[in-house]
């Protein structure tokens, strides 16, 4: 993802940035955090979950 966001950086701005500067302006300077999503099915029905005996 760092050097997908690198490109786009020196498309716009015409700046190259390293993997650790793209990593500092992610987190550092714009506040990101490493996430992962959350693995769920699509068809989970919580209402129907909180039946459950």
């Amino acid at each position: 993802m760092l050097e997908r966001v690198g490109v786009v950086v020196e498309r716009v701005a015409g700046v190259v940035l390293s993997r650790a500067s793209v990593w500092w302006l992610l987190t550092g300077r714009l506040g990101w955090s490493l996430q992962r999503p959350e693995r769920r099915a699509i068809e989970r029905d919580e209402s129907e979950i909180a039946r459950w005996p």
